[in-house]
C-alpha cells in the first residue's frame, strides 16, 4: 500500500511515470501560469504573451486568471479562475512547473495582498514538489519585514530565478540567490500591424491613476498637452491600457476633444503596432514606455513607481519623477518638443535588447527540459 501510494504521487507530478508495471506518458508537460493575468491591462497581458510564446513546444500552458474564458479566447489556451481556490489547488496537484510570471508580483506599495496571494501559491507549489521558476521579475519595493521575509523565502526555493532590472539583482545578490539578469521580455514581443484611426502625425498619451498623480499635477499637464499640441499639431492619441485608466482619458479628451482621441487596444501585439505610429509617446505605465521604445519611437516617461526610474536610467530615456514634476507647463511642453520627432533607440541597440531578453525564454527551456527528464 505505501508503495502504490509513492507511484501515484510519481503519476501526480511527472509527465512520465511507471505505475505497477504500466508506463503512463503525457504527451504535454503540464505548466501554470500565475500574475496579474485577466485584469485587462495591457502591460501585464504583453507580458503574458510573451511568457506563451517563450515556453517550449512540449509546455501545456494553463493560465491563472481573473477572466478565464477571456484569456482562453484570446490567446488559445487554458484558463481558469484564480480565485477559486479549490480549482488551483487541484490544478497544482496535476502539474510539473509553477511560474511566477512576470512583472512586479512581489511588491507591497499597491497592497499586502499582492505578496500574501503571490507568495502563497509560490509556497504551495513548492511544497507539492513543482519545480518552481520566478520569471522575468521586478521584485519590491517591499516596505514590511514580512513581505521581505516572505519574498526571499520563496526566492530561495525557486527552481530558478530570471529578473528584469539591476535593483532587483542587487537585492537577490544580497540574499544569496543565483538569477538571470535580462531586459523586460516585452522588448522581444513581436508586434501586428493596426490600422489607425488618426491623422498621420501622432502623439501617444498613457496616463494611469495614482496617488502621485494628483487633480493639480494632471491639470499641469494637460495645460502642457495643449500647448504641445498647438506647437507641434500633432493628433493626441489618448491609449488607456486598464478600464481605472479611461477616467483620465475622458477627461483629457473632454478639454481637447478636436485634437484628441481615445484609443483602447485589447491585443498586446496589435498595441504595439499601434504605438510604432506616432511620433512621440509620453506615458507613465512601464510597458507603454517599452512597447513604443522597442519600436524606435522616442519615448519620455513620467515615473510613479520604481520600476519606471530604473527603466529610464539603465536606457537613458528622458522623463520626470511626478514627484518632482515642474509647476510650469511651458517648461514641460517645451521639454517634450524636444523629443518630438527626434531618433528613438537606434536599430542595433534594439537588437540587442531583445536579444537579451530571450535569456528569459532559455531559463523556461531549462526549467522544462529538467522537468521532463524521466525515471526508469
Amino acid at each position: 500500500m505505501e508503495h502504490l501510494s509513492a507511484a501515484k504521487r510519481h503519476l501526480r507530478f511527472s509527465p512520465t511515470c511507471r505505475l505497477m508495471g504500466l508506463e503512463c506518458v503525457r504527451a504535454k508537460m503540464r505548466v501554470i501560469v500565475a500574475g496579474y493575468y485577466g485584469f485587462g491591462n495591457g502591460g501585464d497581458e504583453a507580458l503574458l504573451l510573451s511568457v506563451l510564446q517563450m515556453l517550449p513546444a512540449k509546455a501545456e500552458p494553463i493560465v491563472l486568471s481573473q477572466r478565464p474564458l477571456h484569456t482562453e479566447q484570446q490567446y488559445g489556451v487554458k484558463a481558469i479562475d484564480r480565485w477559486n481556490g479549490w480549482q488551483v489547488l487541484r490544478l497544482l496537484r496535476s502539474a510539473d512547473v509553477f511560474i511566477w510570471g512576470g512583472g512586479s508580483l512581489m511588491q507591497d506599495s499597491s497592497s499586502w495582498r499582492n505578496p500574501l496571494y503571490y507568495g502563497g501559491l509560490m509556497g504551495l507549489a513548492q511544497l507539492l514538489g513543482l519545480r518552481t521558476v520566478a520569471w522575468a521579475q521586478g521584485i519590491g519595493p517591499l516596505q514590511w519585514r514580512w513581505t521581505r521575509w516572505l519574498a526571499r523565502h520563496c526566492l530561495q526555493g525557486c527552481t530558478a530565478v530570471s529578473v528584469r532590472d539591476r535593483a532587483s539583482a542587487a537585492l537577490l545578490d544580497r540574499w544569496n540567490i543565483s538569477y538571470t539578469l535580462a531586459p523586460d521580455p516585452v522588448w522581444a514581443l513581436a508586434a501586428k500591424d493596426y490600422s489607425s484611426t488618426w491623422p498621420e502625425l501622432a502623439i501617444a498619451i498613457v496616463l494611469r491613476t495614482h496617488p502621485l498623480l494628483t487633480c493639480e499635477r494632471l491639470a499641469v499637464l494637460q495645460q502642457a498637452l495643449v500647448q504641445l499640441q498647438v506647437a507641434t499639431k500633432a493628433h493626441l492619441v489618448l491609449m488607456p491600457f486598464q478600464s481605472s485608466d479611461l477616467g483620465i482619458a475622458q477627461q483629457l479628451h473632454a478639454a481637447m476633444s478636436s485634437t484628441a482621441q481615445i484609443v483602447c487596444v485589447d491585443d498586446p501585439r496589435q498595441l504595439k503596432g499601434a504605438l510604432r505610429q506616432v511620433e512621440l509617446a509620453i506615458a507613465m505605465r512601464l510597458h507603454g514606455l517599452i512597447l513604443a521604445a522597442a519600436e524606435g519611437v522616442p519615448v519620455f516617461g513620467l515615473s510613479y513607481d520604481p520600476k519606471v526610474t530604473q527603466l529610464l536610467e539603465e536606457q537613458n530615456l528622458p522623463g520626470y519623477e511626478l514627484s518632482d514634476l515642474p509647476t510650469d507647463p511651458a517648461e514641460i511642453a517645451r521639454n517634450w518638443l524636444a523629443q518630438f520627432g527626434q531618433q528613438g533607440l537606434d536599430g542595433e541597440r534594439r537588437e540587442a535588447l531583445q536579444q537579451r531578453a530571450l535569456l528569459h525564454q532559455q531559463v523556461l527551456e531549462r526549467v522544462c527540459s529538467a522537468s521532463s527528464v524521466s525515471d526508469e
